[in-house]
């Protein structure tokens, strides 16, 4: 199947992959101010199968499903090239399985709040409290839709009008397009059938970012993933939960900066 692309810039592939239900302009949203300081990298947006402007028919209808439609775009437009993998949450997890898939083309792989080992949602380690808002501000949401409003505020670790409006930007707006059938179909079969660790270590610059009040993924699951990649930098971010980039801007920036000077350098 053909995936919706945005794609910005020239020069080294950095192939970028939201989470779940969302659509490319997170990940827009997440690395194109870092790479306004950054020329020489041609980042790659697809939207995922039944997400923003890619469809899923019927036969997309499971996770080996929408990975294989990930490899297919990566072997269509990159053919041979390395390239560089980003991935979000859910991205993050098909992100991983990109890099398993693919080890011997990619360059380096960053993880921003991943699916840690447990992709079920059940078996997941969380925080033991409710999403903890540690810097509050009432105004945040001052034009915001009631739905986004509500978004919003179950999710923000950090609160101000920066954030609610990058919210509603970045991440709503891929939720409002998300197609519900599709969505529904491909969470019956939601688990890859092969472990993306599965295999020889990834021994190339890698970045796992986590958040410390993040009550979607957690940030425990994902320390069992350290031995699988022995150039990674482990990060557990304090006053950030699943949105980290929108918490923790400028952390998230220095933390991408420096994974990118270790996959310049090797």
């Amino acid at each position: 199947m053909t995936l919706h692309v945005e794609s910005r810039g020239d020069g080294v592939p950095v192939l970028a992959l939201h989470g779940w239900t969302a659509d490319h302009r997170l990940m827009l949203g997440c690395l194109e101010p870092v790479f306004a300081d950054r020329p020489g990298y041609r980042r790659l947006y697809p939207d995922l199968p039944g997400m923003g402007r890619s469809p899923a028919p019927p036969s997309i209808a499971s996770a080996d499903d929408v990975l294989a439609a990930v490899l297919d775009l990566v072997d269509t437009v990159l053919t041979d090239e390395p390239f560089l993998v980003v991935g979000e949450s859910y991205g993050g997890y098909l992100g991983r399985a990109v890099t398993r898939a693919r080890r011997d083309r990619v360059l380096g792989l960053a993880l921003i709040c991943p699916l840690g080992t447990m992709v079920d949602r059940s078996r997941r380690t969380l925080p033991a409290r409710a999403v903890q808002v540690l810097r509050p501000d009432p105004s945040a949401v001052a034009g915001l839709d009631a739905r986004t409003a509500e978004a919003f505020t179950e999710m923000a670790v950090v609160q101000s009008p920066e954030t609610a409006a990058r919210f509603r930007d970045e991440i709503m707006t891929g939720l409002d397009v998300a197609d519900p059938v599709a969505i529904t179909r491909i969470e019956r079969n939601w688990e890859l059938s092969v472990v993306p660790e599965t295999g020889p270590a990834f021994t190339r610059p890698t970045l796992i970012l986590t958040g410390r009040q993040d009550q979607q993924v957690g940030f425990v699951d994902q320390f069992a993933l350290l031995p699988h990649y022995p150039r990674a930098t482990f990060a557990v971010v304090d006053v950030a939960g699943h949105n980290l980039q929108l918490d923790q801007p400028a952390l998230f920036a220095t933390l991408t900066h420096d994974w990118l000077d270790r996959v310049a350098s090797g």
